[in-house]
């Protein structure tokens, strides 16, 4: 493991197609939308990977088609069950851009953090930045627009408020470990997703299926760049999901861990072959 504070730029800028999950949540992707069309970077297009939401998403995202100041594509696909392994597959086959950047449709976006994560953009690398919590309470009132975030830090609206803030210093730490990975804040080279398969559609309901992502990355030698101080992004806190199917996604992940498998049993190939 090595640090750094100095950003690596690959040879040329990569084209980032931005990839934004959700299921049946339109107050927060609205907001998540409001923040993609503020970044200073434009993606080359937007793809929202939906799990099955109902009316009122598809009609948020049907004016913000209008909007939305770069392509937007809703990918939906039933909801049975959580099944957001296989949405994003169906999202990465779609994406045209040569790195993506994966976002949750309740996370709002810095204004830079396109262009972070553009900036980071490293051959051999994947890149894993942080995200704060905005309280439950207080979601309904945030707008990132309007309001001060060191106000609402110092007044804990905003919880583990030092990663709220993008600083004029900040770190870039090359490791290949589980420990931090969320998917709610990744970007990836597409060539990296399609030699591993993309997302393991094993697994189902909440849990791993991120972290055996980056497993299988690491196993196909690309190494993370986990990056504090750029790329920041404010979880909208909500009731969590349930665990109940936590236990047979880790004995997956502890699976791939120990045969050190580089694709998905069942991913990107086998999608498309359906």
């Amino acid at each position: 493991m090595s640090t750094s504070t100095t950003i690596q730029h690959p040879s040329k800028p990569p084209h980032v197609t931005l990839v934004v999950n959700t299921f049946n949540a339109p107050d927060a992707l609205e907001k998540v939308l409001s923040g993609v069309n503020r970044q200073s970077l434009r993606p080359m297009e937007v793809l929202i990977a939906d799990d099955g939401s109902g009316s009122a998403t598809r009609q948020l995202l049907d004016g913000w088609k209008n909007r939305l100041n770069v392509p937007l594509q809703h990918v939906w696909q039933p909801h049975e069950g959580f099944r957001r392994t296989h949405v994003l597959n169906q999202a990465i086959l779609k994406a045209t851009g040569d790195y993506l950047v994966f976002l949750d449709g309740d996370c709002v976006p810095h204004t830079e953090f396109v262009a972070d994560h553009a900036a980071l953009a490293e051959p051999g690398h994947w890149v894993q930045a942080r995200r704060c919590f905005v309280k439950e309470q207080h979601v309904p009132a945030f707008d990132l627009s309007r309001i001060s975030v060191a106000g609402w830090v110092l007044g804990r609206r905003i919880e583990q408020g030092l990663k709220a803030f993008r600083t004029p210093w900040h770190s870039v730490r090359f490791d290949r470990e589980l420990r931090g990975v969320i998917g709610c804040n990744l970007g990836i080279w597409r060539e990296d997703l399609l030699a591993v398969n993309g997302y393991d559609e094993s697994f189902t309901g909440w849990g791993r299926e991120d972290s055996d992502l980056a497993a299988r990355l690491f196993h196909l030698g690309r190494g993370r760049k986990f990056v504090r101080g750029r790329a920041v992004v404010f979880h909208l806190n909500h009731p969590v999901a349930s665990r109940a199917q936590l236990e047979s996604n880790q004995a997956r992940l502890d699976e791939t861990l120990a045969s050190k498998r580089v694709r998905a049993v069942r991913g990107i190939e086998e999608r498309k072959a359906t």
